[in-house]
This record gives C-alpha cells, sequence and structure tokens, in this order.
C-alpha cells in the first residue's frame, strides 16, 4: 500500500518562506518521477515541480528562480522549497508518485499554503 503524506503548510506573509515535505511509504521515491502540484480555488490542479528517477527536476514558469524541489534518499521524502511567496501561491499542494512504465499514480491529501498579510 503507498502512501504520501505531506507536511509543512501553513499562512506566510507576503515574501516569506515555507518548506512542503511529502514522506512515502511502499514506494521508494527515487523509483518514481516526483510531483508537486498545487489547486487553487475553482481551479483544476496544475503542476508545479517534478524531479525524475535520474533527478533532473523541471519547474513551472511561474516558479522559476523561487521554488526548488529536492528528495531525500534516507528519509525516502521529497521536498518543496517554497520561497518569496505570494499571495497568489495560496492553494493546496499535492505530492504526487508516478511509475508512467505500469500506469500507476498516487496522490497525497494535500496541504493548505496560505499567503496573507
Amino acid at each position: 500500500q503507498v502512501q504520501l503524506v505531506e507536511s509543512g503548510g501553513g499562512l506566510v506573509q507576503p515574501g516569506g518562506s515555507l518548506r512542503l515535505s511529502c514522506a512515502a511509504s511502499g514506494t521508494i521515491v527515487s523509483a518514481n518521477i516526483m510531483g508537486w502540484y498545487r489547486q487553487l480555488p475553482g481551479k483544476q490542479r496544475e503542476l508545479v515541480a517534478l524531479m525524475t528517477t535520474g533527478g533532473a527536476t523541471h519547474y513551472v514558469d511561474f516558479v522559476k528562480g523561487r521554488f526548488t524541489i529536492s528528495r531525500d534518499h534516507a528519509k525516502n521524502t521529497v521536498e518543496l522549497q517554497m520561497n518569496s511567496l505570494q499571495p497568489e501561491d495560496t492553494a493546496v499542494y499535492y505530492c504526487n508518485a508516478r511509475r508512467p512504465e505500469y500506469g500507476i499514480s498516487y496522490w497525497g491529501q494535500g496541504t493548505q499554503v496560505t499567503v496573507s498579510s
């Protein structure tokens, strides 16, 4: 049974930082394409950043230079360091683990990030 559990969300002022963590069990993060997605109120879920099994990273334009995705092999986690947060970053952030070769994808329950003064 694969489980992804996100943590680290919360309320932060504009310009502040948060670090999200996704703890995986039942799978090894380095064997998956790991991604962070977000869902703004009333909008569809969208990709924020991902890391391939080889460690390559991809960021969408609106987070480039502000967010960094990383993984910790020892802890079997994937993290998202978010800097220079703005109110438009307010969303529920989800962790995803994907094995396209098997056609499987897992989601965490999400963690709320609110950027407000």
